[in-house]
């Protein structure tokens, strides 16, 4: 059996479901899973009616959920012009009144709790998911009832053994040849039956755990993009796809700012062995990517991303000078106060670092002004070049200089392995670093470095 993912953009609207429905019917020989993400631009109105609610205004929370329904209403309308069914039409009514009663509870508690927020999040993926369904006469399936996860809400953890239990028991049965089921992504529940979020973009996060439960042979993420290009398009227009693209690499670029795949999508398919293509919905027999555990093109450099604003701390001490456990001292502050950090660079009585341009810095600084001075420089990014013999291909980072001769770099980290080179720039500067960049690293023709 095959994993098919389609985002928000390719259920936008009547047109792109019937689309959707086309590729599905074409793939049931390979018995389908249909793994559906909300419908574009839903999760932003849910969110922004739950805010609303949570401010005291009624009447702008109702005004957004009467405009969903609607939409999703016209949606169904519009694949069913002789009439909807009637479990389709009590399915839309009975979602419409539970977020009317969820954006009620919270207006009147004034308090929206992450796992309210979960509540009111999960309402768009299962519109979406009820309407196609419908609309292909294939099984739903709740994905709460599959999707095991901690209470972590907004950002759950899944359980891969409960999950795996309940795949075998829940979906397994219902796929067959012939056959397609439904279900949603970036939602589950706990043990309790408490629904659950994985976090935006938990949909393709989605795809890979039910594939990797179901021992599927392919996983497709089906997007708006003919699958992971040389660059960011919006960026750079020469950009290419990239037939095939190894985990590593695709973790790489997605960590560093890769629109196209989430991060933890990686890691399920790469633990069961499963390939990943990412495709074009409105280009199905177009070009597309293929990322398997490996590859091995002998290419030096695959492709370029950028991630920003971000915040560069230099934290500056002369305790470090010849000192053991300096950074480990360092490391725990930054521990303690749950920020990430994404690269380092060391001096002998300095250290550069990269956080998140909205980690939580006052308390951090307040922390590490006991023992060292902290220099701040905000509005940065950072520009990755990844490629799977990057360090051990001569020459790369002098045509890579020479690209930025007329940027000021501030940072430069070559990664653990041998497949990042990252620098950091100010904000303003990153678009024109891409664009340098990709025509310095690669051939705009044939779109090879």
């Amino acid at each position: 059996m095959i994993v098919l993912k389609f985002g928000g953009s390719s259920v936008a609207d009547a047109a792109c479901m019937r689309e959707v429905a086309a590729l599905v019917r074409e793939a049931l020989p390979e018995s389908p899973l249909v793994v559906l993400s909300a419908t574009a631009k839903t999760t932003d109105t849910l969110f922004e009616a739950a805010r609303r609610a949570e401010d005291g205004d009624l009447g702008a929370a109702m005004e957004l959920q009467r405009t969903l329904i609607l939409r999703h209403r016209g949606i169904a309308e519009d694949l069913f012009p002789g009439g909807l069914p009637e479990a389709l039409d009590n399915a839309l009514v009975e979602l419409g009144g539970e977020l009317d009663l969820l954006l009620r509870g919270v207006a009147l508690l004034r308090e929206l709790s992450a796992r309210s927020m979960d509540a009111i999040a999960s309402l768009g993926e299962r519109l979406s998911t009820r309407i196609l369904a419908a609309h292909m006469e294939a099984a739903w399936v709740d994905a709460r009832t599959v999707m095991r996860t901690d209470d972590r809400h907004g950002s759950a953890v899944p359980q891969a053994r409960e999950l795996n239990a309940l795949a075998a028991q829940l979906l397994a049965p219902l796929l067959g040849p012939g056959r397609a089921v439904v279900t949603q992504g970036y939602i589950g529940a706990t043990a309790r039956g408490i629904t659950t979020t994985l976090g935006r973009g938990g949909s393709d996060f989605s795809a890979a755990l039910f594939g990797a439960a179901l021992g599927a042979s392919d996983i497709q993420i089906w997007t708006d993009v003919e699958g992971v290009l040389t660059c960011d398009p919006r960026v750079v227009p020469q950009a290419q796809p990239i037939a095939e693209l190894s985990f590593a690499e695709a973790a790489e670029l997605a960590a560093f700012g890769a629109k196209v795949l989430h991060p933890a999508t990686i890691q399920p398919a790469v633990e069961a062995g499963i390939p990943v293509t990412v495709r074009h919905t409105r280009r199905p027999h177009g070009r597309f990517t293929t990322i398997t555990a490996e590859v091995r093109t002998g290419r030096p450099i695959t492709a370029l991303a950028q991630r920003g604003p971000i915040t560069v701390l230099t934290v500056t001490s002369a305790n470090m000078l010849n000192q053991s456990g300096f950074l480990a001292s360092l490391f725990q502050v930054f521990s303690r106060h749950r920020i990430s950090v994404d690269l380092i660079a060391t001096a002998e009585v300095s250290v550069s670092l990269t956080v998140d341009a909205d980690a939580p810095l006052e308390a951090l600084l307040e922390d590490l002004a006991e023992f060292a001075t902290v220099g701040i420089a905000r509005d940065r990014a950072i520009v990755a070049i990844v490629g799977e013999r990057l360090k051990l291909t001569p020459g790369i980072t002098g045509r890579c200089f020479g690209a930025l001769s007329e940027i000021n770099v501030e940072m430069i980290s070559m990664g653990a392995n041998e497949i990042n080179l990252s620098f950091v720039v100010e904000q303003k500067q990153a678009r024109t670093a891409l664009q340098r960049l990709h025509a310095a690293l690669f051939d705009v023709a044939g779109g090879q470095p």
